[in-house]
């Protein structure tokens, strides 16, 4: 039986975004699609914090999601960092996502709030019952200040079938 995480085996690599006289440079996103698909990449992680989404505008934010997913058209999986502190934003960037044709979403854990683990299972089960796509909860409490603790996540994904898997970054071999 396969297990819901399945989808995004393999090697998901979060792209940077490339930037050109202050503005997103779709040319340079287009080709780094290219060079991923053709090295054999299974999945592509754009604006997830390594690409740039906590300095992009809102319409920036859309675009790169948008670009990679034309530019992959089902070629590579597309995983969209949609995640936000704000659970509206985050639903609303998700939606936008899965408009685009992404394949699933990654949702960094609400930073800044430092939620309590009811508000954590409450903002991803938000998300999760908005829309249709697997959905990556991304656990990274050095650049968020408070950990999604081991049974929150298992609550989490018992009560939200969309809740694929775990990018789990606290380092902690027992987590």
């Amino acid at each position: 039986m396969a297990r819901r995480g399945e989808m995004f085996a393999g090697l998901s690599v979060a792209l940077i975004t490339p930037l050109k006289d202050g503005a997103v440079d779709e040319a340079a996103l287009r080709g780094l699609v290219d060079f991923h698909v053709e090295a054999g990449t299974e999945a592509l992680v754009p604006v997830g914090t390594t690409g740039e989404s906590p300095t992009l505008s809102h319409d920036e934010h859309e675009l790169v999601i948008r670009v990679v997913c034309e530019q992959a058209a089902g070629r590579i999986k597309v995983m969209a960092g949609t995640g936000s502190n704000s659970t509206a934003e985050a639903i609303r960037l998700t939606k936008s996502a899965q408009a685009a044709g992404a394949d699933g979403s990654l949702q960094v854990a609400p930073y800044y709030n430092k939620p309590t683990q009811e508000g954590f299972f409450q903002h991803y089960k938000a998300i999760a019952d908005a829309v249709d796509i697997p959905l990556v909860v991304y656990n990274i409490p050095g650049r968020t200040a408070k950990n999604i603790e081991a049974d929150t996540i298992v609550r989490m994904a018992e009560a939200c079938p969309n809740i694929v898997a775990v990018k789990e970054s606290t380092g902690s071999m027992d987590q």
